[in-house]
């Protein structure tokens, strides 16, 4: 870990995760990955700023990944986001976004508008109503060809996809961050979705930042 402090090293559901500090900047790793960081930030704003200037009323966002908060606090300083459901799977990952990363996004997980769910974003979008979201934000991996783990890759596949564009209103939309553009999972989403837009980041090394975005068709 060369020059980081271990804030803390725990056993998730991923295998080992780890929050480091390093020059007044925090990140989170797991498995010897490096994950995501607080020093920027820009891309996983746009994830989510991107879904909601398209999300219908009454404004209802799903978060799938809550890293280290960004994207939440985002969503919250938007003004067509009404209510902020956040699904996480990692205890840890929770308890440093309401411990040393609060300070980071304004304390963000403890707004009254925000629904938080220790699951799995596979099952819970699987088992969501159908219309339980006007917008669902999803930031669990590296992107469809980089998981976590590699039950995520349903995330990404057809019966996942129809699984989002089921749980979202008339509509909604679903945003996909990626560390990478991947072709493969823009057909797919032509498949399920309409307006499928894809807007890069530029950073400051390697392939750009991408987030995609698809809508679904009005009923």
């Amino acid at each position: 870990m060369d020059d980081a402090e271990i804030v803390e090293r725990t056993a998730g559901h991923c295998g080992e995760l780890v929050l480091l500090r390093r020059g007044g900047h925090h990140e989170i790793v797991a498995n010897g990955v490096f994950l995501m960081d607080t020093r920027g930030g820009a891309s996983e704003r746009l994830l989510v700023t991107a879904a909601a200037e398209r999300t219908p009323p009454p404004g209802r966002m799903l978060i799938a990944g809550l890293g280290v908060g960004f994207s939440l606090a985002a969503a919250l300083a938007h003004r067509a986001v009404g209510a902020v459901t956040v699904v996480e799977r990692e205890p840890a990952v929770l308890r440093w976004n309401l411990g040393p990363l609060a300070p980071l996004h304004g304390d963000a997980l403890r707004d009254p508008r925000v629904r938080v769910h220790e699951a799995d974003a596979v099952e819970l979008i699987a088992d969501a109503g159908a219309a339980s979201f006007d917008a669902i934000c999803l930031d669990v991996d590296n992107g469809p060809d980089w998981v976590v783990t590699p039950g995520n890759r349903r995330l990404y596949d057809d019966g996942g996809l129809a699984a989002a564009a089921r749980a979202l209103s008339p509509g909604g939309v679903l945003a996909i961050w990626s560390a990478a553009r991947s072709p493969v999972l823009e057909e797919r989403l032509a498949r399920h979705f309409a307006d499928v837009e894809v807007r890069e980041v530029p950073v400051a090394r390697g392939e750009p930042d991408v987030v995609v975005l698809g809508v679904r068709p009005l009923d």
